[in-house]
């Protein structure tokens, strides 16, 4: 059987980018580099007729390979550098903007004679701009940035932030600084998608209206709000407002049709034999995929609308699946990061399933052949895209497939036409506008229909233990009812399973009289959750930056339930996400030092306090009771913990002189301390330390702080008692058990080489 050349190619683009990713991140060395090279050379002399997959994978393998070497040096981190750059996006974030940067040259701004590395492999950042400066897309600046490499908070089980920025090709974040001033170097220069934008913000209509305007026909999805991604997540629709087959298919159906009604009037004898119409089809097909920005689902849906024009003019007819492979080829030949995007795969996995169910099936005649054949695809296709967005999201929403039996059809056959419509007679006045007031209206059905269904089946993130169990019993339900010749009763107890095993009784992961510890990796302050059995505490919520963002918001899915929330003190570093708790979680009791100005009430943190759940002790040591004059650091509530032997010291961001006056009230020996004031000097006194001798100890700082925290001498004095330090800057999210009887094991969610063996 000839494979053609499309299954090659795309094998071939597969392989260069695994092997990118297996060659950096197992670090290999050149010499093994020169083998690999050596071995290809004999095979291109024994097979020529493999060079060009060979060099289809050597171009996607440096593709990938570029993108880690042009990240910001390590050793410019926190520098200020001077970039000339053109603004790609502008995106306003609550008083800031957010602006993403092709930088055209960039040096050090430092007139220092220190030898420091070059920034000229840098080609685009991400940065904050805190400045009344309005940034347009396409306007060239001169600015000075103060940068970092590409990072993000560790902990398990939630986004990525840093593997994000690596796959959109972003190289260093960082802010815009306020001196010297940036200064414009030249205007944007007209740009289609840009003058569309505009004139879609001049229009009087709603801003709802005119983000899913931009994001239903532009492409241009960062318009959305995070309460509509959120309302899209928890209806399983986010697939509606992606540039893909349905508004390319669209676009090219309605100008195929065009071009053939106006050949149908030129020519009426021979309208038929014209070629010029599929021609324009086609050109009308790669415009609006290039329009919308050329993502892998539109490129996807752009070269498949290409291979189906080419297929009904009556040309060659290749297959479908030689049309889905060369799709797959050409994306990551164009963009080799797509490898490690969840959304091209689930792109292109939903086009294969849909493939296989229909591949030997007669085309559907009449409208009700159709209606059945749309109800059919959505039924089995939801299964199967359930499965992959559980495995790669951790989520389900439990009412999309009979949404999507909805919304499919609403958002196809209504509002993509009608925004489409509005855009072709924008030109004349009035009427372009009066056609989107008509969309308003079907956009604002749509709204309410995800509102509603969402406030009756939201959106549901199972126990990890249940996720992979989960979306193998949904694959094996897509394929029984998908596939053909399979037995009914294996259909129906697939069915049976899935109803059943979202019931099942799960083992409780956490045995009687144990804790389980995280110190979530929050940044520059302090979040820490302690979880048995049937209880749950929270010590601090965390920062709130500047953009208004709270590390708390990306921990957990909303509607988490916390039995009590001891906030330390009022600072934001500690305090900072309430907000963010009394937004969409539930609290049952409060508990801070009396005198601490906090957008909540519950009872006063003071010493002599102690209560005991699942068999775990809890004891406050510190503020003593009633009113009293200390800082707001020292009244910081410090709490003791202890299952068995194993003992837990958190003391928030009290002093050296505090840490003394309760001194002699710690139980020893300390297991684990969580250390003071995230490792400044003016906390974890000598004396202190000397008394306690904790076991390990933790530093809860961030990454590249303007504080040095934890500062050099803090970390000596423990390491001269034997303490092993651990800190979330480096080692992201730290767990351990509190158990008895059981020695700690601290776990790192960015794990370092021989990091264990230090300690």
């Amino acid at each position: 059987m000839r494979l053609g050349v499309a299954m090659p190619a795309a094998l071939a683009a597969l392989a260069g980018g695994v092997f990118a990713w297996y060659f950096h991140t197992a670090g290999v060395t050149p010499n093994a580099f020169g083998w690999v090279l050596v071995a290809a050379l004999l095979v291109v002399g024994r097979c020529p007729r493999f060079a060009i997959w060979l060099l289809i994978g050597a171009w996607v393998f440096t593709g990938v390979q570029e993108e880690w070497g042009s990240r910001l040096p390590a050793g410019l981190s926190g520098e200020d550098l001077a970039v000339e750059a053109t603004v790609l996006t502008a995106q306003p974030a609550g008083k800031a903007t957010r602006l993403l940067l092709s930088v055209d040259q960039c040096q050090s701004a430092s007139t220092s004679l220190t030898q420091r590395p070059s920034c000229s492999a840098l080609t685009k950042v991400r940065i904050t701009a805190y400045s009344d400066v309005h940034f347009r897309p396409g306007e060239q600046w001169q600015m000075t940035l103060r940068l970092r490499p590409p990072s993000g908070f560790a902990n398990p089980d939630t986004f990525n932030y840093e593997q994000w920025l690596w796959r959109e090709g972003i190289h260093a974040t960082g802010y815009l600084r306020q001196e010297p001033a940036p200064v414009r170097l030249s205007s944007a220069r007209p740009a289609l998608r840009q003058l569309a934008l505009d004139f879609l913000a001049r229009q009087s209509l709603g801003d709802q209206t005119k983000r899913w305007l931009a994001a239903l026909t532009l492409g241009d999805s960062e318009q959305l709000t995070q309460d509509d991604w959120s309302l899209l997540n928890a209806t399983g629709t986010t697939h509606l407002v992606v540039i893909s087959g349905l508004h390319v298919g669209l676009v090219a159906s309605f100008v195929l049709l065009l071009a053939k009604s106006v050949a149908r009037f030129t020519t009426p004898t021979n309208w038929r034999m014209r070629t010029w119409p599929w021609w324009l089809a086609a050109l009308a097909c790669v415009s609006y995929a290039t329009l919308a920005g050329m993502a892998p689902p539109a490129m996807r849906a752009m070269v498949m609308t290409l291979i189906g024009l080419w297929v009904l003019s009556g040309r060659h007819a290749p297959g479908a699946w030689q049309g889905w492979w060369l799709a797959l080829a050409l994306v990551l030949i164009v963009d080799p990061l797509a490898l490690w995007r969840p959304g091209m795969w689930l792109s292109f996995v939903a086009v294969a399933w849909l493939i296989i169910i229909w591949q030997g099936r007669r085309r559907p005649q009449g409208i009700k052949g159709w209606c059945w054949a749309l109800v059919r695809s959505q039924l089995l296709l939801a299964p199967l895209m359930a499965a992959a967005v559980l495995v790669a999201f951790g989520r389900v929403a439990p009412a999309a497939p009979l949404i999507n039996l909805v919304a499919v059809p609403w958002v196809s056959s209504v509002m993509v036409p009608i925004a489409l419509l509005g855009w072709l007679l924008s030109p004349l006045p009035m009427v372009g506008e009066a056609v989107w007031q008509l969309f308003e209206q079907a956009l604002s059905v749509f709204h309410l229909l995800l509102t509603l269904v969402v406030q009756h089946w939201p959106l549901w993130e199972p126990d990890r233990s249940l996720s992979y169990p989960l979306a193998l019993a949904l694959l094996l339900l897509s394929l029984c009812w998908g596939l053909p010749a399979v037995l009914p009763s294996l259909r129906l107890a697939a069915s049976a399973l899935i109803v059943a095993l979202p019931w099942w009784s799960l083992p409780s992961s956490i045995p009687p009289n144990a804790l389980r510890v995280s110190v979530h990796d929050v940044g520059q302050g302090q979040l820490i959750e302690l979880r048995s059995a049937h209880y749950r505490l929270l010590y601090d919520t965390g920062p709130r930056f500047r953009s208004g963002f709270m590390p708390l918001e990306a921990l957990w899915s909303p509607g988490q339930l916390f039995d009590q929330v001891l906030v330390s003190h009022a600072d934001n570093d500690h305090a900072g996400g309430i907000g963010a708790l009394l937004a969409d979680h539930r609290v049952k009791q409060w508990m801070a030092p009396a005198g601490e100005a906090l957008p909540v009430s519950g009872i006063d943190c003071q010493r002599g306090q102690t209560w005991q759940r699942d068999g775990v002790r809890y004891r406050i040591l510190w503020p003593p009771a009633g009113d009293n004059d200390l800082s707001a650091n020292d009244r910081s509530c410090v709490l003791e913990v202890s299952a068995g032997e194993q003992r837990l010291l958190i003391t928030g961001d009290v002093s050296t002189e505090v840490e003394r006056r309760f001194l002699r009230e710690v139980e020893l020996p300390v297991s684990v301390l969580v250390a003071g004031h995230h490792g400044s000097g003016t906390s974890s006194g000598i004396q202190f330390v000397r008394h306690t001798v904790p076991e390990h100890v933790i530093f809860s700082a961030g990454q590249n702080n303007a504080f040095q925290h934890p500062v050099d001498p803090v970390v000596r004095r423990f390491r001269q008692q034997g303490t092993c330090p651990w800190s979330t800057a480096h080692d992201g999210a730290l767990r351990f058990w509190l158990k008895a009887a059981q020695p700690i094991q601290v776990e790192t969610t960015r794990p370092l080489p021989g990091r264990r063996n230090q300690c």
